[in-house]
This record gives C-alpha cells, structure tokens and sequence, in this order.
C-alpha cells in the first residue's frame, strides 16, 4: 500500500578536484517529498547564486502553496496532475528570480543553473520529475538502473536530429555544452515526467560532475552495496574523485521505504548544513512556457517550445561548474 511508503533521503556536495568554489547545490525536504539539484554556471562566482536561488525558490513556493489558499503565478494546466502544476510553477518562479538577479546584478550577468527535482505522491502511487538542463535522475530497482532524464545537452539533440552519427562524428561534438537552463530567457521550458514508486526503489539525483566521472553501472554497484544512504553518497563522490573530480560532485539518493521502519532515518551533519544553506517505463510531458504541455513515449523528441528559439547553448567549461 502506498499509504504506508515515506521517502527517505540523504545528499552531498563537493568542490570536487579542479575548482576553486562548489556552484552546486540541493535541498531536501522530507516533510514535502520534495528534493531538488541544481548545477550552476556563469561568470565570476555566480553560478554558486544561480544554483542556491533555484534550490530556495523552488522550496519556497511548495512551502507558500503547501496551504489550501495559496496562491500560484501561472495558469493551471488542466492537462496536468496538481503535483506536476506544482512542480513546474516552482521551476518557472526560479528561472524568473534568476533571471531578474542576472538583470540586476552585473557580477551575475549571464548566470544560470540546470535542476532537477523530484516529488513524491503517495495517494497517487507516483513520482513526478521535473528537469531543466543536464542533471539527473535515475532510478535503481530490482538490480537495475535506469536513467529518467534525457540531457538537455548539444550532443544530445544532435542524437535526437541525426541518430545515425557515427561514434566519429559523435566524438567531434562538444561534450560540455548544454541547451537549456534556468535564468536564459524569459520563458523555460521544462520537461515533467512521473514513474511508478515502489517499496525499495532508490531514486538518485545527480549534477554532471557525478554523471560525468563516473558510469551508470558503478553508480548502480555503489548504492546496492551500500545500504546506508549516507555512506553510499560519500562513496559515489569519491570515486568521482577518484577519476579525476573534474567537477563540483552533488548526489542525493531517495530511497522508498515502509513506514514502519521510521527509527532507520539517517542524516548527515553535512546534509543538514546544505539544507539550512539552503517498473513503469516513465511517461514524459514536455511542458510549453506558454503553459501547455505535449505527451509523448520515453524516448519522443521533446516539442519546440512556443516562445521563441532556446538559448545557441551554455559551455559547461571554464567558469562552469
């Protein structure tokens, strides 16, 4: 019964091995079901603001519209569950906070952030993702990992125009370019998906400095091995680390468990300092910025959005983080 499954939680960022300051962030909030990543990026050290103004703003709104009569800055897609309402009009208040700092501030010029968060609803049984960017979510069950995001990434929507690219062809593109980001442009547009929760899934949110370094497969071994979500953490930054930590290193793993094992929660001292800093194939919704949304199989072409061209695309190099 899914009346009787909680989330549990636990995340980690690092600076990683080749930068000189951590732009990622992420927040938990288990009392919401709610757990977000973001990976910043923009000149001087702005990417650290873009990425904790997402991850703040987006907690923000579920905790304003956690009562009955809060009130939401965008139309309600009938189309759409209340949860992916939810979900989106919190991306949608970040990328304009974003943005509107970026116009303010001329140390933020140019900053942005990818997210992805996750949120749990247990009356539906469901898991609704919400992501902008390359960070991930992946999901690990029955000895099985399966990545839910598709990468908003140059080399990907060449992938998605021209899928017969030798692995040639493919090694010419460049690696660290992304197409979308929050705090680009006015309008965003955001991909919704939502998949099955069972007891004893383990849903693991990353930024690319984790996905980058390491496989899905050593992602998988890790966190089957290790059965504290606070060490299996520690374990994927490491061995991120260990294979050159090219990048700032954020992974907050969510396992589903039964309620009855509420004695086994477990926190880091490092988790909640980052906080107070602030088998279901899965069903895509590309969400327009004009407040629509189109479905489509896991493996469709995401719609154009309405609102005009997307971003000519952000280098994750340099600055990035």
């Amino acid at each position: 019964m899914t009346d009787r499954l909680r989330a549990v939680a636990a995340g980690i960022t690092d600076v990683g091995l080749q930068r000189d300051h951590n732009e990622d962030s992420f927040s938990i909030l288990e009392d919401l079901e709610l757990f977000v990543v973001a990976d910043g990026m923009g000149g001087h050290r702005a990417g650290d603001v873009a990425s904790q103004l997402a991850t703040r703003t987006i907690s923000d709104f579920f905790r304003s519209t956690n009562a009955q009569d809060g009130t939401w800055p965008y139309h309600f897609d009938t189309r759409l569950t209340e949860e992916e309402n939810r979900l989106l009009s919190s991306i949608r208040v970040a990328n304009r906070q974003i943005l509107e700092r970026s116009n303010r501030s001329q140390e933020c010029r140019g900053m942005g952030t990818t997210v992805v968060a996750v949120l749990f609803s247990w009356e539906r049984g469901r898991v609704f993702i919400g992501h902008v960017g390359d960070s991930r979510a992946y999901r690990i069950r029955a000895g099985q990992i399966v990545q839910l995001t598709r990468d908003h990434s140059l080399l990907n929507d060449y992938l998605l125009a021209m899928p017969e690219l030798t692995e040639d062809q493919k090694s010419e593109l460049p690696k660290n370019v992304i197409t979308r980001a929050l705090g680009m442009q006015d309008h965003v547009a955001v991909d919704l998906q939502q998949d099955q929760a069972q007891l004893g899934d383990v849903f693991v949110l990353c930024s690319d400095g984790l996905s980058g370094m390491i496989d899905d497969e050593e992602i998988l071994q890790v966190v089957a091995e290790t059965s504290d979500l606070n060490e299996a953490c520690r374990r994927l930054v490491a061995m991120a680390n260990e294979h050159g930590g090219e990048d700032n290193i954020t992974a907050v793993l969510v396992r589903v468990d039964d309620m009855a094992d509420e004695g086994d929660r477990r926190t880091l001292p490092a988790f909640e300092d980052a906080l107070a800093q602030e088998a279901a194939v899965p069903v895509r919704v590309h969400a327009q910025p004009g407040g629509g949304s189109d479905a489509a199989s896991s493996d469709a072409q995401p719609a154009t959005p309405d609102a005009g061209p997307e971003p000519e695309g952000q280098d994750r190099g340099g600055s990035a983080s």
